[in-house]
């Protein structure tokens, strides 16, 4: 007796009869195939043969199911649904994943993305994904590997490693700088760049002169909603912001921004810390991670050897 296998029709046969069905139409189905309209007739006409039975009821311009084709139908399309779907999922599976990193606009835009070019050149095969929000992203929920995030000293994430704290500081552009920062006062001649952000108060110009005891209003002020655009502003010329040392340091060494090191302040507050998804990552991110991990700590060097010489610079 042969295998109950040997008697299912061939599934070629049976995809051109399920396309047919659902458009009720040769032409549409081999469109939705790449077939050719007799390759997909004679797919059908082959099924109905092996069947013995009409599946359809040809007209001129149309065909309809007969109740056999109608009974087929019902059985195959969802099926095929199925099977389609787990053989989408099992190529997925021996795709390489891309490492995705996610941290917010300002440090994924002045941080991240300035060093990640050195990484690529040494790991080209690793596909990496940046997601930058301002949000907490799931990490689970939106398939994120690492994420940098800024979060209280006192309450760390979860399974977080502890980078380095923030510091904060007037900077403008050279030319600004000369101006802005020549006097205690001259600060309140030029625009303040300003960040809309409730929840960090001390990257707030309201704060800083609130706490200097000044009762004048600066001449102006400029409000951003992303970090990043508004240290681009300052870069520009355009007025002095609040630069977050671990963030802009390039920026500081090589010139373009200038700061105010007497007015240079730690917020013991919050801290960069750095999270990974699973206990036991990929092996490409691990790559990233490790990576990571150099760069942040020279990061961290570079910012307790920039605080001495700040403080010679300024006299202190």
């Amino acid at each position: 007796m042969p295998h109950p296998l040997v008697s299912l029709p061939p599934l070629d046969a049976l995809r051109g009869f399920v396309a047919a069905a659902r458009r009720l139409s040769i032409t549409a189905a081999a469109e939705d195939l790449c077939l050719t309209q007799s390759a997909v007739s004679r797919q059908i006409q082959a099924l109905e043969e092996r069947l013995g039975t009409l599946l359809f009821t040809r007209s001129n311009r149309s065909i309809t199911l007969t109740p056999a084709g109608e009974q087929l139908f019902r059985l195959a399309s969802p099926w095929m649904d199925r099977l389609g779907e787990l053989a989408e999922s099992l190529r997925g599976e021996q795709r390489i994943r891309p490492v995705t990193i996610s941290a917010t606009v300002g440090v994924t835009a002045l941080w991240i993305l300035p060093r990640l070019g050195a990484f690529l050149q040494l790991h080209p095969e690793v596909d990496v994904r940046v997601a930058a929000s301002n949000r907490v992203v799931d990490m689970a929920q939106e398939d994120v590997d690492l994420a940098i995030r800024y979060s209280p000293s006192s309450t760390p994430p979860e399974h977080a490693t502890y980078l380095f704290h923030d510091d904060v500081v007037p900077v403008a552009s050279a030319a600004v700088a000369a101006q802005a920062f020549a006097s205690e006062d001259s600060l309140l001649s030029q625009v303040l760049l300003d960040l809309d952000d409730k929840r960090r108060p001390w990257l707030h110009w309201a704060q800083w002169l609130e706490e200097s005891g000044s009762g004048r209003k600066p001449r102006g002020t400029l409000q951003f909603n992303q970090y990043d655009q508004l240290i681009q502003a300052a870069v520009d010329g355009h007025g002095v912001a609040l630069g977050r040392v671990p963030l802009i340091l390039p920026l500081l060494k090589d010139g373009r921004l200038v700061a105010q090191h007497e007015r240079r302040r730690t917020v013991p507050e919050y801290s960069y810390w750095l999270i990974q998804a699973e206990a036991a990552p990929r092996p490409e991110v691990l790559l990233l991670r490790d990576w990571l991990m150099t760069q942040l700590r020279a990061t961290s060097e570079e910012l307790a050897q920039e605080l001495p010489q700040a403080r010679r610079q300024s006299g202190g």
